[in-house]
Order: C-alpha cells, then sequence, then structure tokens
C-alpha cells in the first residue's frame, strides 16, 4: 500500500502551486472605478433601538420581527447607505457563515490554503460582475467587520459571500435544494389576475435566518424594486419590481463548479432592476455565464402569466406552459434542452424534486380558484402525496421546517406578502409598493410601512405540543448525529425520545438504529430500521441506505 502522507502531501504541494499561479494576483487587485459617484452619504442616526435614518433612507424593525429598509440614489450611494444602515446585521451574518468556516477549518495552517484556495477559485468572479453591482458591493463592504480579514479583505469577502448561494446549491449535504414555487393566473386565480407563491429552503443554520431583511430600493437606473434578503446581500433571491415583474429562484441538480462566473443572485438582480416582462428578463440571461444549474421563475404582469427560464453553465432554456392556467417549479429541469440531460433526468428519479411538484400540483387541484390566503396554506403544507404524515422535517413536504422565507406575490396588484419568523409559520406581512415607491423619502411612513389590514395570520401550529416536540427534535437531532460522527456514547433514554419526538419521520428512527449498530446492540438497531423503512423516506439513495443496514443487521444476528 503506497504512503498516505506522502500522498496527501504531494497533493497539497501541487494544489498550492496551482493556487499561486499568475491568474489569480489580477482578481485579488480588482476594484471598481467609483470616481464618478457620490460618496458622500448621509450620517446614519438612530431614532430608537430598532430604527435608523440617514437622509431619505432607513431601516427599521417591525412588530413581526422583519427589517425594513428603504435605499435610494446610485450605486455607491446604494451600497454605502445599505452598508451604514445595517451595519450591525452585516456583521453578524458574516459571523454566521465564516464562524462555520472557522469550526471545520480550524487550523491555521488549513486556514492559509483555504485563503489560497478562494483567490484561485473565484480568480474570474470579477470578469463576471458588471461594474455596477462591484460598486454596491464594496460600498456595502465599506462596514464589514475586520474580524474575518485573515480569509479575505472585506471587499473580497463580500464579492465571494455573493457566490455562496451558488456553490451551496451544488453541494448536497448542505439543505439548500428543496425551494418550491408556482403561480397561477387566469381561471386558476381568484381574481383572474396573476398570484405566485414561492419557499425559499435556504438554510445556513438557525441564526441565519433572524435577521431577513425586507429590501426595498430605488436605484438612480433601472426599476425600484424589493426583495427579501440578509445583511450584505445585494444579489435577489425573491423580488418583485414596480413593473409587476417577479423573480424567484430554484436549485437545479449541479455538479461542484470548478470556477466561479456570474452568482445567480446577481443575474436575478439585474433582471428585476432592468426589466418588465419575461422577454427582457430571458435577454438579461442569455448574456450572463453561470456556473451552476437554476431555475429563474418570472411572473409579469404585463405578460398576465409566469415562465421558467433554466439556465446552467452550458445551457439555457424556457419553459412555458400551453393550455393552463399555472406554472409548477420545485427543483429539477422541465424545458426541452434538459429533457435529456443525465443529471436532471437522475435528479428526478432519486431525489424529492418530482413528489414536491406532485403535492404542489395536488394541492393546486384542491382548490378552484387561488387567493393570497390559500396561496400561503399550500407554501405552509406538512403532509406527503395524499395528505399522507411525513414526519415534520421530512424534505418531501412543501414545508420543510427550516425555510428562510415565503412568500407571495400579486404583480397586477404591486402585492406582496412575506412570512415571519419562525419559518413561514409566523404572519405574512403586506406591502404596496406602489405607495411606497410613489412615495419619497422622508414621505415613506417607515413606522406604518406595510398594509396590516392585509396581513395574513399565522400558523395555529406555532402553538401545538407538536411543534414544541418537533423543535427539541431538531436540538437532539444535531446532537445525535455529532455523537455519531465522534464514536461518542449518548444515553438509551435520548434515543428513545428522539424517536417519540417525532415518530412519523423516517431519519428520527435510522439514527437510532445507526447508533445502536455501532455499538454492537443488533437486535434494537433492526427494530428502529425496520420503523425507519416503514416511513416516507426521501429520497432514493436514503432508501438504499436504510436497507443497506437492515440486511448488514440481520447478518449480524444470525
Amino acid at each position: 500500500m503506497r504512503n498516505q502522507p506522502a500522498i496527501n502531501y504531494f497533493i497539497w504541494l501541487s494544489l498550492l502551486l496551482v493556487l499561486t499561479s499568475c491568474g489569480v494576483k489580477k482578481s485579488l487587485e480588482d476594484r471598481p472605478d467609483i470616481s464618478q459617484y457620490n460618496s458622500d452619504i448621509p450620517e446614519r442616526k438612530q431614532l430608537n433601538d430598532s430604527t435608523y435614518v440617514a437622509g431619505n433612507n432607513f431601516l427599521t424593525k417591525n412588530k413581526h420581527g422583519q427589517w425594513e429598509l428603504y435605499v435610494e440614489g446610485d450605486p455607491l450611494e446604494i451600497g454605502l447607505l445599505t452598508g451604514s444602515l445595517t451595519r450591525e446585521l452585516l456583521q453578524k451574518q458574516e459571523q454566521v457563515f465564516l464562524n462555520k468556516v472557522e469550526a471545520l477549518v480550524p487550523s491555521k495552517g488549513k486556514q492559509k490554503f483555504l485563503r489560497k484556495f478562494l483567490s484561485w477559485y473565484n480568480r474570474k468572479l470579477y470578469k463576471h460582475v458588471t461594474e455596477e453591482y462591484k460598486t454596491e458591493i464594496y460600498g456595502v463592504s465599506r462596514y464589514a467587520s475586520n474580524e474575518f480579514n485573515n480569509i479575505a479583505p472585506p471587499y473580497l469577502r463580500a464579492l465571494y459571500l455573493h457566490g455562496a448561494h451558488d456553490i451551496g446549491h451544488a453541494l448536497k449535504d448542505l439543505m439548500l435544494v428543496g425551494c418550491s414555487s408556482f403561480a397561477v393566473w387566469g381561471e386558476k386565480s381568484e381574481d383572474g389576475n396573476l398570484l405566485i407563491g414561492r419557499n425559499f429552503d435556504f438554510y445556513a443554520g438557525d441564526a441565519f435566518a433572524e435577521d431577513k431583511i425586507i429590501a426595498f430600493v430605488k436605484p438612480d437606473a433601472g426599476y425600484p424594486f424589493m426583495s427579501v434578503t440578509w445583511g450584505g446581500m445585494m444579489g435577489v433571491v425573491s423580488g418583485m419590481n414596480n413593473q409587476g415583474l417577479t423573480v424567484t429562484i430554484n436549485a437545479g441538480k449541479s455538479d461542484i463548479p470548478l470556477v466561479a462566473k456570474t452568482p445567480i443572485s446577481l443575474v436575478t438582480r439585474e433582471i428585476l432592476q432592468y426589466a418588465s416582462t419575461i422577454d427582457e428578463a430571458i435577454e438579461i440571461a442569455k448574456r450572463r455565464e453561470v456556473f451552476v444549474s437554476e431555475a429563474i421563475f418570472v411572473g409579469s404582469a404585463k405578460d398576465g402569466k409566469a415562465a421558467i427560464i433554466e439556465v446552467s453553465p452550458n445551457d439555457l432554456g424556457v419553459y412555458n406552459v400551453k393550455n393552463t392556467s399555472e406554472l409548477i417549479c420545485s427543483n429539477h429541469f422541465q424545458s426541452e434542452p434538459f429533457a435529456n440531460d443525465r443529471k436532471n433526468v437522475k435528479w428526478i428519479e432519486e431525489s424529492h424534486s418530482q413528489y414536491r411538484f406532485d403535492r404542489m400540483e395536488e394541492l393546486l387541484d384542491e382548490e378552484p380558484k387561488i387567493n393570497p390566503t390559500e396561496a400561503v396554506a399550500i407554501l405552509r403544507n406538512k403532509k406527503g402525496l395524499d395528505d399522507i404524515s411525513l414526519g415534520y422535517g421530512n424534505e418531501k413536504a412543501l414545508n420543510q421546517l427550516l425555510a428562510h422565507h415565503g412568500i407571495v406575490f400579486q404583480p397586477e396588484d404591486l402585492m406582496v406578502w412575506v412570512s415571519s419568523n419562525p419559518y413561514q409559520l409566523g404572519e405574512f406581512v403586506a406591502y404596496n409598493l406602489r405607495d411606497i415607491f410613489e412615495n419619497k423619502g422622508n414621505d415613506i411612513p417607515f413606522e406604518n410601512i406595510s398594509e396590516k389590514q392585509l396581513t395574513i395570520p399565522e400558523d395555529p401550529f406555532v402553538h401545538t405540543q407538536a411543534f414544541k416536540d418537533y423543535e427539541a427534535y431538531r436540538i437532539l437531532e444535531r446532537k445525535v448525529e455529532s455523537v455519531l460522527e465522534e464514536k461518542t456514547v449518548i444515553d438509551a433514554v435520548q434515543l428513545s425520545k428522539l424517536q417519540t419526538l417525532n415518530p412519523d419521520y423516517w431519519k428520527a428512527h435510522f439514527l437510532a438504529g445507526n447508533y445502536y449498530y455501532e455499538h454492537k446492540q443488533y437486535e434494537k438497531a433492526l427494530k428502529a430500521f425496520i420503523l425507519a423503512k416503514r416511513k416516507e423516506i426521501t429520497t432514493v439513495p436514503d432508501k438504499e441506505k436504510v436497507d443497506k443496514y437492515l440486511r448488514k443487521t440481520k447478518r449480524k444476528l444470525r
């Protein structure tokens, strides 16, 4: 057998030689030209513990726990004002992401290697981000912490983090691939107009979703728009402009990319800022090179319908429905260019994407006409096909109880509803973009920016014992996973509790069985694996894993 340390050393040395290549230096030194813009912004003033103003711009926290941000100006002003007003939120979000990195890579030597890797991996990123958005990112980065300068300086760090969403979607081990979206219009919506609902199931830890920001941006160029975002994020994952054009993104199946290009959130930001129709959105998408596969779900008041722009590093397709008034999107592609794509076909067969697609179709069929309240109810649905119980947290559910946010759009009326914590269970707060953007700056009543009379009430589920049990289960699940990884021990009472807190969820029984198997308690392991097998298991690979352990356990008991 060859010497493993020697092999590792050779691999690391080879990588370091690649990472220090001349192609990296230019990207590290690239900065936007800000000379044409105004860098003199109003000073931030604090009115109370949750309201800040800077000239015509403000940040305030509403009674639902959501931050509401309004900024206007040229790209540098928007970046600087966003950074100034949200500096504490920006620095907290950086800590959420980058403390995880330091926990995963505690070694100083490996952190140095990580810096080199990031600079090499993102060596072409600056070529694929427009000067406008580099300027905004530069502006907001002026208010970043210096705590993580060992990873990269603030501007580069902010630029790199705009690609974190894309990389996360490519890594299946991060639970980032469960977004669900739908649109209805014509005979399927209550008023005949376009109605869109979506869950953004981007999960990067509980702390990440604590401080979502509902941003209202009025740029000097292009259309004013709103988006649901977080500190430091200038791209768009869910949003609508004042022309009634909406964008949301759903991940497709991607290989791990070898080099960063245009982050998908900046493609959708450009669409939101500069498009008013589906055709205009398609033209913008065609101009940009992306580095992961993504479905851009576009709704248009002017077109009176929705369409899906499906992009990958090598292709682009557009999916329009015919002879129907509804459009559904989960995490697989539906357009002709991807019909025979090997990765896409395998993803449909093996993942939970088709299951959620079918569940949305089933729920839409149950209601003859959909209004915003019914759209929210669909986003909150926790059951499987034919209303079977999936257990809480199952990725086959539309409501996986981990969403960063749920959102509903009525484009013709320029109305939007955004969920409040926890997940998409809290109240959906209503906003009228026409009222917000027709007012100017200080004329906007920031203490009352939402349409209170149109708030959609919270899900009663948050007050049930089942919800409390689920929250306790999540904590215990992480503990058991840590015990299995570190090969330590846990009390049998805790394993039993894991199963009783979420009895219909296959994973609760599988984790218990896994622990019993590793500790040679094969009879207990067999019982747990049989229970797991009887539940609705999330994916084909998960089913194969359960079957494998069942076979191994039965052999041990012979």
